[in-house]
Order: structure tokens, then C-alpha cells, then sequence
């Protein structure tokens, strides 16, 4: 085959795969799109787990976090270590603000700036420590209720 039709073969290919994926959904009832910034005075912001770093705020930016699917932004004091402890859902993240270091067990310690995405499977103890003085912020987007478990016995 020669190089051009190869070409024009695969960017037809791909332009027909990304019209299907770009059809939307219909959308959710009653849903409106939303965006925050971390620094929003209309969020609402809340205490961690007792067993989390003194100082510790979560805030919801969508769902129920007593259901699937639920967003947060999760932010410690700058210089705070997050001690072990595992989610039932798995969580998809990313820095928003700051810099931390995420250990999972039997993993590398991956260190996160701001823009990095990082992806913590369900069940898998974990800890974290926001390194220097600034705060550390993440959105997660967690697939089952919110939770957390203190140490590194999951289920």
C-alpha cells in the first residue's frame, strides 16, 4: 500500500472513530455543567477523617459522596504526612496545588506537581506527604462512595 492511502486511510479511520466518540449522551436531567477553581469562596469545605493530618479539608465539587461517582477536592498544610490508609473505590486524581509524594504498597513513590494525574487502584494502602511549605490540593474523582480506612488491611 502505498504511504498516502495508508495515510488518508487511517486519518479516515480516525476521524470516524472520534465522531463516535464525540456524539454526547443525552444529557442527565436536571444536570448543569459546573467548574471550580480551588480557591472558590462558594465551596464549601470540610474536616478529613479524624485519623488524617490535623488541618486536612475535603470538599465536594459533585454527586454524593454516600454514592458512586462523586468529585472532591482533598487538601493538606504544606510540609503534612498523609499516614497509610486504602478507599474502597478506586481513585483518579489529580495536583491541582503544591507537591506531594504518594506511596503505594509494593509500588515506587511517584511524586506528583501541579497538572499530574495519578490513578489509585480500590482496596491498595497507600500514604502521601505534601512536601514544602505551600498546600497540597488534589481533585479526585472517586467510582464507588467516599471513604477511607485507616492503615493496610483492606478487605
Amino acid at each position: 500500500m502505498k504511504p498516502i492511502r495508508y495515510f488518508a486511510s487511517l486519518a479516515a479511520g480516525l476521524a470516524s472513530a472520534c465522531a463516535f466518540a464525540a456524539t454526547p449522551e443525552a444529557p442527565t436531567e436536571g444536570a448543569a455543567p459546573l467548574a471550580w477553581r480551588v480557591d472558590d469562596p462558594r465551596l464549601s469545605w470540610g474536616p478529613c477523617p479524624e485519623f488524617f493530618v490535623e488541618g486536612c479539608q475535603i470538599s465536594v465539587l459533585q454527586g454524593d459522596p454516600a454514592a458512586a461517582n462523586a468529585d472532591v477536592f482533598f487538601r493538606v498544610p504544606g510540609g503534612s504526612r498523609i499516614v497509610r490508609h486504602w478507599h474502597t473505590s478506586a481513585e483518579h486524581m489529580v495536583l491541582v496545588a503544591g507537591e506531594m509524594t504518594v506511596t503505594y504498597d509494593g509500588h515506587p513513590t511517584a511524586t506528583l506537581t501541579p497538572g499530574t494525574y495519578a490513578y489509585g487502584p480500590a482496596r491498595l494502602p497507600h500514604s502521601a506527604e505534601c512536601v514544602g511549605e505551600a498546600a497540597c490540593v488534589l481533585a479526585i474523582a472517586f467510582e464507588q462512595p467516599v471513604d477511607a480506612h485507616e492503615g493496610g488491611h483492606a478487605p
